[in-house]
């Protein structure tokens, strides 16, 4: 039993030491488009990373990989600082605004990389799993939001897929355009999707505004609902 015990140590430690490389190596990559641009190639991410290229070709299989593995860290830190936001105690309408301010303030921090993941001219979309995480969470945060207040649960998933298809075209858009500042671009995007939200939640009877800021009771309003 021992050497099978061994064996599974010395692999966990091999599976945490991987993690943790690709990690860095991810980084390493968000600094380096960060610097370089949107056409840093893998050579300038291995010396931002101080290996060699055959070194990153031992944990990405090749560009599109890392590019994925850049997409999932993109996605991460949206989402946690998204949620963070829209998880405070506020009214709705301002929890949709601070989401959104949240939502651009980050990626005004690191520009080139959201630029990058954004376009992805390569033709496999590298944030294409973290907008399905980002929506799977959103639509449980609007599927709660319309269970509390008696609507349609129904709408949550297809409302969500919207809000971000809508912030990826509008924060790729800002990115390349500045041709409004960062608190217009958030103001102008929040109003759409609060009015979006709230009007398509008032077709059904259901008046968005009265979830309070402590998550506390609402009372409804119904009316009769579209079939």
């Amino acid at each position: 039993m021992a050497p099978h015990v061994k064996s599974d140590g010395r692999t966990t430690r091999w599976e945490r030491h991987r993690t943790e490389r690709r990690e860095e190596f991810v980084l390493a990559a968000v600094r380096a488009i960060d610097t370089l641009g949107p056409d840093a190639s893998v050579a300038d991410i291995a010396a931002e990373a101080g290996v060699s290229k055959p070194v990153l070709y031992r944990y990405f299989a090749d560009k599109s990989e890392l590019h994925a593995a850049v997409g999932a860290w993109a996605a991460d830190l949206v989402l946690a600082r998204v949620l963070t936001a829209v998880l405070a105690p506020a009214s709705a309408r301002d929890r949709v605004t601070a989401g959104v301010a949240a939502y651009l303030d980050t990626l005004a921090e690191h520009p080139q990389a959201f630029l990058l993941l954004s376009r992805h001219a390569g033709g496999t979309d590298p944030l294409a799993a973290g907008k399905d995480q980002i929506a799977a969470k959103l639509t449980r945060l609007l599927g709660d939001a319309l269970r509390h207040l008696g609507g349609d649960t129904g709408a949550a998933e297809p409302w969500a897929h919207a809000v971000v298809g809508l912030g990826t075209s509008v924060g790729q858009w800002w990115l390349e355009r500045h041709t409004v500042s960062r608190s217009a671009a958030a103001g102008y995007l929040s109003d759409f999707i609060w009015h979006a939200l709230a009007g398509a939640a008032a077709e059904s009877g259901v008046d968005l505004s009265r979830l309070d800021a402590g998550g506390g009771s609402v009372t409804p309003i119904r009316s009769e609902r579209r079939r």
